[in-house]
């Protein structure tokens, strides 16, 4: 079976040009095709020797990803259901905003964490994916974009947990910021994570300026422990005191994410136990209605109910602000199409 061309960091793809008898600069060019041009075959690489192009698609396949379902809602909103040569699925969302371009991407197929209220999580955990699995997503959905339009920004949260499968998404992440690939400054990119306090200071260590976003859901553990049950081996303090050192080494302020789900997290007093947590952190509450999915018994809040919190968190000096709704006409939500494709039941 070919490789997966994208597993290739940029040294091992420089060591193998050199094993073909040529120059090391031959990956920049390559990359360059990747990259910059956009291109989805090496015989695009005209400026290649025909011997190299060939010798390239002898050993590689550029995307092994098979886009067996594309989306496109009312606003413009994309959605990408990715089989991959295992024949598992995943998601990935072009998100388009007047003076933006985000991509959401997964990390890895299915999810072990066990949020009760996410789709992502009701099959479990298949397994990781690779570094070069993660770059497909991106440069899949880079290739979406329209002539003149141009990635600004990436957000680490659709399937699975970011923080769970590290090193690989570093390693997808290192091309995506590297001036010779997609240029991207780590401040247009943020990871989010339910919470895991080591692997949350070893991505404080990495010595780049991601922005983390912390999916909390409620201010009490017994109640965060109902929605996000690992937290029962964890607890909000550890993960408050991780996210603290988080900004006190990168300088940059967390987000704190809260799927509001109603009758169960959006009372006032979990708005103003979630204060009383935040007040005096550099923290930014980023209230999420719930998006419906048929099998779950979980809805959003009224629109009065979801102000009534964002007013009792401003009353206490933390910033908040609620997620605007993309791609609501599609199965934009995380994990919803891969459900759908998956489970008969949900169609």
């Amino acid at each position: 079976m070919k490789r997966g061309f994208l597993e290739l960091t940029h040294a091992e793809l420089q060591s193998w040009c050199e094993a073909q008898g040529q120059p090391r600069f031959r990956a920049d060019q390559i990359r360059r095709w990747i990259y910059e041009k956009r291109a989805s075959s090496f015989q695009e690489m005209l400026d290649l020797p025909k011997a190299l192009r060939d010798q390239l698609d002898t050993e590689f396949v550029l995307f092994r990803s098979n886009i067996v379902n594309h989306q496109v809602a009312r606003d413009r909103t994309e959605k990408l259901l990715l089989e991959q040569v295992d024949q598992e699925t995943i998601e990935c969302v072009l998100m388009r905003e007047p003076d933006r371009r985000t991509i959401c991407i997964s990390t890895q197929v299915g999810c072990a964490m066990g949020c009760v209220f996410c789709a992502s999580g009701l099959m479990g955990l298949k397994r990781s994916l690779t570094r070069g699995e993660i770059l497909e997503e991106i440069l899949l959905l880079d290739r979406v974009l329209g002539i003149g339009e141009r990635l600004t920004n990436i957000v680490v949260m659709g399937i699975g947990e970011p923080l769970a499968n590290l090193t690989a998404l570093l390693s997808a992440l290192d091309e995506v910021t590297d001036s010779k690939g997609l240029g991207l400054s780590p401040r247009r990119i943020t990871i989010s994570t339910v919470g895991l306090p080591p692997k949350m200071r070893e991505l404080a260590q990495t010595g780049k300026p991601f922005n983390l976003a912390v999916s909390l859901h409620a201010p009490l553990n017994d109640l965060r422990t109902q929605l996000v049950p690992i937290n029962d081996r964890i607890g909000i303090d550890a993960v408050l005191a991780a996210a603290d050192e988080y900004f006190e080494i990168t300088g940059r302020r967390v987000t704190y994410e809260y799927v509001l789900l109603s009758g169960v997290n959006d009372q006032p007093e979990h708005a103003d136990e979630l204060g009383r947590l935040l007040e005096h952190r550099q923290a930014h509450v980023n209230l999420i209605p719930m998006n419906n999915v048929e099998i779950l018994p979980y809805v959003e809040p009224t629109a009065p109910r979801t102000a009534e919190f964002v007013r009792r968190l401003e009353a206490r000096g933390v910033v908040a602000t609620v997620r605007k709704r993309k791609g609501a006409d599609i199965d934009a939500a995380c994990g919803q199409l891969r459900l759908k494709s998956e489970l008969p039941i949900v169609k």
